[in-house]
């Protein structure tokens, strides 16, 4: 992968507050009986296609090294993002990947290989 992207984009997490609006366990706004398995949240003052904040998936590693991003394709809403992935683990990018691969949306994880 490109360093010049993973640098910038270290370079906008670094610049930006990380807000946490879905912790853990916490249910989906529109589908109460689907819970978020780790925190999930947004930078602060960015803007993403949507309009809305870059969306952040937030894991346990001590370390909040961004290892990857995940690109979505949503045909419900019809538009596509990425998610940033922020100090998540192996068994965290697994779950995220369940999470986010439903039957009217995919996901792809793109790993940061340095």
């Amino acid at each position: 992968m490109n360093k010049d992207f993973w640098d910038f984009l270290d370079e906008l997490v670094a610049s930006t507050s990380i807000i946490t609006d879905r912790p853990k366990g916490s249910s989906h706004p529109l589908y109460p009986h689907i819970r978020y398995p780790i925190n999930y949240g947004y930078l602060d003052g960015s803007k993403s296609g949507d309009g809305s904040g870059i969306d952040v998936w937030i894991g346990s590693m001590p370390v909040k090294d961004i290892v990857g991003i995940l690109v979505t394709v949503d045909l419900r809403k019809m538009d596509s993002e990425i998610k940033i992935l922020i100090g998540c683990s192996e068994t965290e990018i697994i779950l995220i990947q369940g999470f986010q691969n439903t039957e009217q949306m995919k996901s792809l994880i793109i790993r940061r290989q340095e």
